[in-house]
């Protein structure tokens, strides 16, 4: 079946069945503000299911992440996820962003263990009052409200300090049994990684939805060297598709479109309904991939309701 045949046969379906949710991230000046808001106009009539907002090593973005978080609450009607992390911080400190998050009408936390102070690929030394590990987080939170919904992050090609498989798919197993009611991947461009992935996490019987993670490629540069750095195969043919496009911004971004709405509808035929964008605060390549999936702004009087 061609790409276009793909198109065509989604399309009549009108997005029935696919679920989709945003991650931003906190802006640190009036221009990132600027952008991020934006995004979030252009993105919330597509109705995604939450929206997350991240949160820097070692809680660096605590206070920036709060703020984004409430603005969304108090003036759009969107569903906010608050991610927390264990770097940087005792218990009763992140417990207290908890209760605090509870307060303010937040009921989704995406709970990470996070990356080092000193950045990927350093060693990870817990907080000696902290949470020491992804698991140790969902637990505590758990014990703080178990209104929450708690998404936990996954690794289609492991986690880069993770030794093995059996030790990557047993500490997902662990965040699971601790509490999480889904979790969310990192982003990956080989869809057959997803799949042998997804089949080792349901023959360890861990059944919660697993959300493909896609990243929409705003610059192929800056995505090879953070992929080295968290483990994201990099495929050849993505390589040639972006190669002497250095200078070309407008046809990367058509060329980014093309790769993810390819990427998307492939995971669509193999029985993939739910999808995480990472936007990096844009809207653009995002908005374009939801509207090949067949998702539409909801008529305006429904969005005023």
């Amino acid at each position: 079946m061609s790409s276009i045949d793909k198109f065509r046969r989604f399309e009549l379906d009108e997005g029935a069945g696919v679920s989709v949710s945003f991650e931003f991230f906190p802006p640190k000046s009036e221009k990132m503000e600027a952008s991020l808001w934006a995004a979030v106009q252009r993105l919330e009539p597509l109705s995604p299911s939450f929206v997350s907002v991240t949160y820097g090593a070692g809680g660096s973005t605590r206070e920036r992440t709060h703020r984004t978080v409430e603005r969304l609450i108090k003036e759009t009607g969107l569903a906010p996820a608050a991610h927390l992390t264990c770097v940087g911080a005792s218990r009763e400190e992140v417990d207290a962003v908890v209760r605090d998050y509870h307060e303010l009408g937040v009921r989704h936390i995406v709970a990470l263990r996070g990356d080092p102070l000193e950045g990927l690929g350093a060693i990870y030394n817990p907080h000696p009052q902290g949470y020491a590990y992804g698991s140790d987080l969902v637990a505590g939170i758990r014990r703080v409200s178990e209104d929450f919904e708690v998404s936990v992050s996954a690794y289609p090609e492991r986690h880069p300090e993770s030794p093995d498989w059996a030790s990557e798919i047993d500490n997902l197993k662990r965040k699971v049994d601790a509490g999480a009611t889904r979790a969310i991947t990192q982003y990956f461009f080989d869809n057959n990684l997803f799949e042998t992935f997804l089949e080792k996490v349901r023959a360890a019987g861990i059944s919660i939805p697993v959300v493909p993670g896609i990243l929409p490629i705003v610059n192929f540069e800056t995505t090879m060297v953070f992929s080295a750095k968290c483990g994201t195969s990099i495929p050849h043919w993505l390589a040639r598709r972006f190669a002497g496009l250095d200078q070309d911004a407008e046809t990367r971004k058509l060329v980014a479109s093309a790769v993810a709405c390819e990427q998307v509808l492939d995971l669509v035929d193999r029985g993939i309904t739910d999808f995480h964008f990472y936007t990096m605060n844009r809207a653009d390549l995002t908005f374009a991939i939801c509207h090949m999936l067949g998702l539409r702004p909801a008529p305006l009087e429904q969005q005023a309701a």
